[in-house]
């Protein structure tokens, strides 16, 4: 168990309702509500974010549609409630089961799977040109059960089918080419249903010591919590009347309606959002890595920091304010270290090699989780390997034995997968095990952190580029290893697993278990099936040159074309990239040890896993500025301060998205959409 330091103080506020366990049963009504709002939103989704470019439905760790239901139906049960004379048609725990059922579907309508999985099946065909040479090194290499083999199948794709436009959607459907899509989308959809069925039992495996041994705190569920709280005590009217919330409110409320009004109608002021930071600071010296620094203020964000720890809060913006020195420092010590060295990556923001230190940074903070929880991992594997239950805190949606065994299982059964395609099994036990670690030590991040928007620096195969070389693959195993990590494993800004482990949290304390587990895994399905549907179809009426789909066709032409490079020049890892691998791994060690053994110790380890996101340098002012007033609450104030104002920032994230759900119903009907969040 981790120790107790001072920067504990605000996670113990939120812990009060934990100290006072009593179960609660979810009824079926709550887990179809959920499933159809989630076959909604996956039906949605492509056609707002691609077609529409409206603020993504499903974006990030706390997407917006999910909670903007959530709101809505919080105010009208607790409205029925009063008229029924106190009889409710849903629990607040109800309600929250639902709330993460789309949760868990919104991401993979969009970035969490098919933003990119089509055009991931189709580019080697469609983009391969005799400049490139594809058609020689790449195309002969494709499993040809993969990938769409009907010409026709994938113009249309990119084209649109013949009049699609005039079409109905249920003839557009008719339409697609299915005998050529169906044998690729069943394997692939095989495929992405056996790693969910890996990520619940990993969640479920280990949940334990996140939720028991270690009491993590949870940003982002704080505020669902305090809804379903406000629900179940008949007090919705009282939480949204309090003044330190209505102020919250009230302030994205304003910025956005002017910033709105702005966007379609130019005359009205605008409020600046975006402050160009980086014409203060000079291209060289100390200071040059802040000479594109931008601050965006997002009041959302802001009130997520304000209800993370002070010290991971710290963290964030501290630990990204020394990645910007240390390329000033490497610039004035003379090691002008170019871009070239970092050979080829797959790192999805990766583009400066000091930022490889994430590759260590994140192999040993995966070894310190393991060595956190080594008493519950060795309980774990005693029962296991004894096929016992054991005893379990019955908290789990299935034991534990069942899921070690469902992990090796399904694990198993991946790799197997991977090595029928023609990649070697030592590759794929790799491969799957870069991926699995990856995604844990970001699941972390993002629900211990509360980042409701991630990104990775480092892809899972940079870490074994960089110690295996890349002729460790072959050729087919590169190419493999490429499109997996691509359809599952790199793009982590709607990612599944950080959203089982809220999940997890937010079903602690149901008594029917099997109810919970059965609506989740029938989401999943749903969600997959619906999305698989809704994205074609979109795609085969409109064509995918006039979709908005730039950076999903950006990125995925650029994974193909590593892969080609890797296969025809096998440039091994530069020197410089070894070096800052090393010396992350030995920073974080540092940092853990800190942590784990210095009461007093104030930096938080995840902090220095961010440091080189995309996502902090969109979110650093936004955790300063929440952790500075956290840390003048607390100072000045003591906890009755805190309490009072930790309602002011709940009312700022409330606000910013009920104006995000506003907006983005505008947009659905409009030509264009302004956005709200971070798109």
């Amino acid at each position: 168990m981790m120790e107790e330091t001072p920067n504990h103080t605000a996670e113990k506020l939120y812990k009060g309702a934990d100290s006072n366990k009593t179960g609660h049963q979810i009824r079926l009504r709550a887990v179809v509500l959920g499933l159809i709002l989630s076959v909604a939103i996956s039906v949605i989704t492509p056609f707002n974010n691609a077609y529409r470019g409206a603020t993504p439905l499903g974006g990030g760790h706390f997407p917006l549609a999910p909670f903007f239901i959530l709101v809505w139906l919080t105010v009208v049960l607790a409205v029925i409630g009063k008229v029924l004379k106190g009889r409710t048609l849903l629990s607040g725990k109800e309600l929250l089961m639902a709330w993460i059922q789309m949760v868990i579907v919104s991401g993979i309508a969009y970035t969490g799977l098919v933003r990119t999985l089509f055009i991931n099946l189709t580019a080697p065909f469609h983009f391969a040109s005799v400049e490139n040479r594809w058609g020689e090194v790449l195309l002969p290499l494709l499993p040809k059960s993969l990938y769409p083999q009907s010409p026709g199948a994938i113009e249309g794709l990119y084209n649109g089918l013949a009049g699609g436009r005039r079409m109905g959607w249920w003839e557009v459907l008719q339409q697609i080419p299915w005998n050529a899509w169906l044998q690729p989308l069943l394997i692939w959809g095989g495929f992405i249903l056996l790693c969910y069925f890996v990520m619940i039992c990993l969640i479920n495996l280990l949940s334990k010591q996140a939720l028991e041994n270690e009491r993590m705190h949870f940003p982002l569920l704080r505020v669902p919590q305090m809804l379903e709280e406000a629900l179940d005590k008949n007090e919705v009217g009282r939480f949204f009347t309090n003044r330190f919330l209505l102020a919250g409110l009230l302030i994205p409320v304003g910025l956005h309606l002017v910033n709105g009004l702005h966007f379609y109608f130019p005359a009205v002021p605008q409020i600046p959002t975006l402050i160009l930071a980086g014409p203060y600071f000079p291209k060289y010296g100390l200071f040059s890595g802040f000479h594109k620094l931008k601050i965006f203020i997002y009041p959302a964000f802001i009130g997520f920091a304000f209800l993370t720890t002070k010290q991971i809060s710290f963290s964030f913006w501290l630990f990204f304010i020394i990645g910007g020195l240390l390329t000033g420092l490497l610039s004035i010590l003379g090691y002008n270290i170019p871009a070239a060295t970092l050979g080829v990556t797959f790192g999805p923001t990766l583009s400066r090699p000091e930022e490889t230190q994430m590759i260590g940074a994140y192999g040993v903070f995966f070894l310190f989780l393991l060595w956190l929880a080594r008493h519950h991992i060795k309980n774990v594997l005693r029962n296991a390997l004894a096929f016992r239950k054991g005893a379990d805190s019955g908290e789990e949606w299935f034991s534990t034995t069942g899921s070690f065994w469902g992990f090796v299982a399904g694990s198993l059964a991946i790799m197997l997968w991977c090595r029928y395609y023609g990649m070697p099994f030592v590759v794929s036990f790799l491969l799957i095990g870069a991926c699995f670690m990856v995604m844990l030590v970001a699941t972390r991040v993002i629900c211990q952190g509360g980042i409701a928007y991630f990104t990775l620096t480092a892809a899972p195969i940079d870490g074994l580029l960089f110690i295996f070389g890349p002729g460790f693959f072959t050729n087919i195993g590169l190419l493999i290893a490429g499109v997996v990590q691509k359809v599952l494993f790199v793009d982590l800004r709607e990612s599944l697993m950080p959203s089982l482990l809220h999940a997890r949290k937010v079903t602690e304390n149901i008594t029917n278990r099997r109810i919970v587990i059965g609506g989740i895994i029938i989401t999943l399905i749903a969600g997959v099936v619906v999305s698989f549907l809704a994205t074609l179809a979109l795609y085969y009426k409109f064509g995918l040159r006039e979709l908005q789909v730039d950076w999903a066709t950006r990125t995925t032409v650029a994974v193909y074309s590593k892969i080609y490079t890797l296969i025809e020049s096998p440039v091994e890892a530069g020197r410089w990239v070894q070096i800052f691998a090393v010396a992350g791994a030995f920073v974080m060690l540092i940092l853990a040890i800190c942590y784990h053994r210095i009461y007093w110790w104030p930096l938080h380890p995840i902090g220095y896993l961010t440091a080189y996101s995309s996502a902090m340098r969109i979110l650093w002012f936004s955790f300063f500025m929440g952790w500075l007033c956290n840390a003048l609450c607390m100072r000045y104030g003591g906890v009755l301060l805190f309490k009072k104002f930790r309602n002011f920032f709940v009312g700022l994230v409330i606000g910013d998205f009920l104006m995000g759900g506003a907006w983005a119903l505008v947009g659905l009907f409009l030509d264009a959409s302004y956005q709200v969040l971070p798109t």
